[in-house]
């Protein structure tokens, strides 16, 4: 399995970008996905999170009404829509496949691959 992450770039404040992830394999519908990020000197976090079917989405707080998680499955493709960008959203985002599902969607450990991640960098 293999996830390639895109899309990222550097924005003014207040601008918006669009991540995707495309992932190998035939077995994509199968597994949730989400995005986590890592900003200068801080540990990775949880961005978003969508079920197989993208029917259901969860978000931090921190991004909630900004950001959109989505996914194509006849693409393999999963998608984060980032509008109203802010300087703090600064990061390398990654993109995960949750292999082994519990219950905290936003907990690393139920992600088993990683895409290489993308940086953003929003200017103020």
């Amino acid at each position: 399995v293999q996830l390639q992450a895109s899309g990222g770039g550097s924005v003014q404040a207040g601008g918006s970008l669009r991540l995707s992830c495309a992932a190998s394999g035939r077995t994509f519908s199968n597994y949730a996905v989400g995005w986590f990020r890592r900003a200068p000197g801080k540990e990775r976090e949880f961005v978003a999170a969508c079920s197989r079917s993208g029917s259901s989405a969860f978000y931090a707080d921190s991004v909630k009404g900004r950001f959109t998680i989505s996914r194509d499955n006849t693409k393999n493709t999963v998608y984060l829509q980032m509008n109203s960008l802010k300087p703090e959203d600064t990061a390398v985002y990654y993109c995960g496949r949750r292999g082994s599902p519990g219950s905290m969607w936003y907990a690393q450990n139920e992600y088993d691959y990683w895409g290489q991640g993308t940086l953003v960098t929003v200017s103020s």
